[in-house]
């Protein structure tokens, strides 16, 4: 039924939860999965020069990051996976690839991160629902509540989201647990973090310690 299946993502956490639901579709069809991330093609308020070139490459970087996970994890589960990265309008640059690599079934989130990404996101998805040639199974990331029940899933979503944030090496030193929001510790040999996740959608905002 489903030959090749998409998973845009943006980097966020919740693109996990996201492609668990694609994972389990992929090995029941035996289908292919692909990865995608666009970088949105806009000059991010910024004069052209260094500022905007760093920006670029933390955006480049970041989706580098996305997408290995998604080809990681895809591997794991024993399909074959693959992987892109493009730079233009977002919902453009999906439908674009749908029709390019013959995908069957696109699977995404209603939100990214949190605050404007959230809404960004949220609008990227209705675009593609309403423009692609193809089924789009949305996950409601919002709904599906508590996403974050104890210690041990606080620990692998502040993983994801500090490797998203190119701090692959940091060891967490402790996890508790207040008013809904689950605190994630974490060092490495330059700085300490705070990792904070909403235990309701697994959004996780990673701030860096000051000395």
């Amino acid at each position: 039924m489903y030959d090749s299946i998409l998973v845009p993502t943006d980097g966020s956490a919740g693109t996990s939860r996201v492609l668990t639901h694609a994972l389990e579709l992929g090995e029941r069809f035996d289908a292919t999965l692909h990865g995608l991330y666009v970088i949105e093609s806009h000059d991010h308020g910024l004069d052209p020069g260094r500022a905007a070139r760093r920006v670029r490459e933390a955006l480049e970087a970041r989706g580098e990051r996305a997408v290995e996970r998604i080809a990681t994890r895809g591997a794991n589960a024993g399909l074959e996976t693959r992987t892109a990265m493009r730079e233009g309008t977002p919902h453009e640059e999906i439908v674009d690839y749908v029709e390019a690599n013959d995908i069957d079934l696109i699977v995404m989130g209603t939100h990214g991160r949190s605050g404007v990404d959230r809404v960004l996101l949220g609008s990227v998805t209705e675009r593609v629902v309403r423009l692609a040639p193809v089924p789009v199974l949305t996950v409601d990331l919002a709904a599906e509540e508590p996403a974050v029940e104890g210690e041990t899933a606080a620990r692998t979503v502040a993983a994801d989201a500090l490797a998203g944030e190119g701090h692959d090496d940091a060891e967490v030193t402790d996890v508790y647990h207040e008013a809904g929001t689950w605190v994630v510790k974490a060092a490495d040999g330059t700085a300490e973090y705070n990792v904070h996740i909403d235990a309701a959608t697994g959004d996780a905002v990673v701030a860096t310690l000051p000395e």
